[in-house]
């Protein structure tokens, strides 16, 4: 008894600070939700028309946002994946220097990183000026910036630090005398990877996809300052709903309207990691 005590107190202080600073205000969000804003005043009346109005009216750039995430989440994941595995096992003594290294691009920053791909990609960037020196234009090429591409690139590139830590620590995890134990009896390296080290690491796997598809799926600033106006995603309207509109109840609505499909996409994915992986015994 006094150890459970003792375990409480202990938990009180993280579990007050989740309840004040996530749980209460997601709460309140909720239910604001359903209210409704008449002459710029919140009314608690209930109903489900900022839902609906959501599912009609806001679906394209909801599934759009859901969709470019999902690249963004898969792309990086893969080659978070790949850059973790080449630092557990063929960079020796220098694999924890090479995983400072990527962790060290953080500190970067975010505004950064967005302003140094859009002068990469803009009409006077290193790409445009690669060729017109070689003569391959004689005008910039404005394809490269103001598309999903153009965010995609970003995105990859700002969360590729966050997705190797949870892949390369689930790595760590992986017993070299299980790969040699499967060398010994004739597995190659590919049965080895898919039969040991792919079901080991499978949660790092998930924490990765799930870290950077929620940025990517939340993020506003990347597709208001690389993506254009064809690159509408659904936090730009979420912040007109609350900045411009003053419509906090439409704007909770479709925050967990899509919270709802980042959880669902989430879900999906661990299932096919689950189907695709064997566990170990």
């Amino acid at each position: 008894m006094k150890a459970v005590l003792r375990r409480g107190l202990l938990l009180a202080p993280s579990t007050a600070i989740f309840l004040g600073v996530f749980l209460v205000p997601a709460g309140f969000f909720l239910v604001v939700s359903f209210w409704r804003v008449r002459a710029y005043r919140l009314r608690p009346d209930a109903t489900f028309n900022n839902y609906s109005a959501v599912l009609t009216e806001y679906w394209q750039p909801l599934a759009f946002t859901l969709g470019i995430a999902l690249v963004i989440a898969v792309v990086t994941t893969a080659l978070a994946y790949a850059y973790a595995y080449f630092c557990r096992f063929r960079a020796g003594r220098f694999g924890m220097a090479f995983v400072f290294i990527a962790v060290i691009t953080l500190f970067g920053g975010y505004l950064t990183k967005i302003y140094m791909w859009k002068t990469i990609l803009g009409s006077s960037g290193i790409l445009n000026s690669a060729l017109a020196a070689l003569g391959l234009t004689d005008q910039p090429v404005t394809l490269f910036l103001f598309n999903p591409l153009a965010v995609v690139i970003t995105l990859v590139h700002y969360t590729l630090p966050l997705a190797i830590l949870p892949a390369y620590g689930a790595l760590r995890g992986v017993r070299d005398v299980d790969l040699e134990a499967a060398r010994d009896i004739g597995a190659g390296p590919w049965r080895a990877f898919y039969d040991i080290v792919l079901p080991q690491t499978r949660l790092g796997l998930l924490s990765a996809f799930s870290l950077t598809f929620l940025f990517a799926a939340g993020d506003y600033v990347t597709p208001t300052l690389v993506g254009g106006p064809h690159t509408s995603m659904i936090g730009l309207f979420i912040q007109s709903q609350f900045g411009h509109r003053v419509n906090a109840p439409m704007g909770a609505a479709m925050s967990f309207t899509m919270v709802a499909g980042c959880l669902v996409t989430i879900a999906l994915f661990a299932l096919i990691l689950r189907r695709m992986t064997r566990a170990v015994p």
